[in-house]
């Protein structure tokens, strides 16, 4: 089985970023952790990934992050089903063994060219708990409900056809 694949990435944090104290504003804060999920996942699943945003599972920020910081975004497909993954982001400091600033958990399901949901491409692998990084957002998944709430709105009368 290939390993899986991470993703890193870095981002400035600028004074457009920021809110009115000078510190990472968290729409700026989602749109960081979003751009580095899918990257992620469209590098998880590969060439043939066409994916779209299902949910954003959760989102954890920790403390503030002032404008002139460097940070450091790692990702990587957590969870495979037959046509959604779930994607770690982990915001980590520059600085060695110091907490993540942030992490959180997206979800993204392959479609076709109507937006319809398929099957992915074979061979997208799941990290495991050996790596130390992924463990918290592991657990935290294993505690999550993935199941989407699709058939809840068809069952009220939308989307029938």
């Amino acid at each position: 089985m290939p390993e899986p694949i991470e993703t890193t990435t870095h981002r400035l944090v600028l004074p457009a970023d920021a809110n009115h104290y000078g510190t990472l504003y968290a729409g700026s804060l989602l749109k960081y952790a979003l751009e580095g999920a899918y990257a992620a996942a469209t590098r998880g699943v590969g060439p043939e990934a066409n994916l779209m945003l299902r949910r954003v599972l959760g989102l954890e920020c920790r403390r503030s992050v002032p404008v002139g910081s460097l940070v450091e975004l790692r990702g990587t497909v957590l969870q495979v089903r037959q046509c959604h993954i779930v994607v770690g982001v982990v915001g980590m400091p520059l600085e060695a063994n110091d907490l993540p600033w942030m992490d959180g958990l997206f979800g993204f399901v392959q479609v076709d060219a109507k937006g319809l949901p398929v099957d992915l491409p074979a061979g997208v692998t799941a990290a495991d708990e050996t790596h130390a990084l992924w463990q918290p957002l592991i657990k935290r998944l294993s505690k999550t409900s993935t199941r989407g709430a699709t058939a809840d709105w068809i069952g009220a009368g939308f989307g029938g056809g």
